[in-house]
């Protein structure tokens, strides 16, 4: 995630990017997930303790995505403060972000298996807790952090959202 323009408290989040890895052994409702914070190594003290604040869901209305989360993860392994590159173009269906030594992620547009061209779609969800319109594509995701996978050519939604302790608002 990449914080265009946010706050917690008083506390000022622009410009920021973070991601946590997760990894669960069944169904997400199952619980016993492991996870990995990876903050912007920019983020002053004041800012990661509003980022640890936000992520730990103690500040948000159940039923949000931070809530949840706090519910079905366990296991919560040490934070990585690294450099971020995001790149994130929703029209056009690709992103990038790369954190050196920790993660990669590439995402473009699904392709039509027989023409090789872009496809277009979206999701819409107007009560979702992640989003309300999602752009659908593809990623290649690499973790070597605490919670290592490898992806090729899986599911990627690219959306703009706009996040509140009551959940998404936009």
């Amino acid at each position: 995630m990449h914080i265009t323009s946010g706050y917690f408290e008083a506390t000022r989040l622009d410009g920021l990017s973070f991601c946590v890895t997760v990894h669960f052994p069944g169904a997400l409702h199952e619980g016993n997930g492991e996870a990995q914070p990876i903050i912007d190594e920019r983020a002053t003290a004041a800012q990661r303790d509003a980022l640890f604040a936000i992520l730990s869901g103690q500040n948000s209305q159940e039923g949000t995505l931070f809530q949840i989360f706090s519910l079905i993860v366990t296991k919560m392994h040490e934070p990585v403060f690294a450099p971020f590159r995001f790149e994130f173009d929703l029209r056009e269906r690709k992103a990038r972000v790369v954190i050196p030594g920790v993660l990669t992620t590439e995402v473009e547009p699904i392709k039509n298996p027989v023409t090789g061209a872009p496809f277009r779609g979206a999701v819409l969800l107007p009560d979702g807790f992640e989003h309300r319109e999602g752009q659908i594509a593809s990623s290649d995701i690499d973790s070597i952090g605490a919670v290592p996978f490898v992806t090729k050519a899986k599911h990627s939604t690219l959306a703009h959202v706009i996040q509140s302790p009551a959940g998404v608002l936009g």
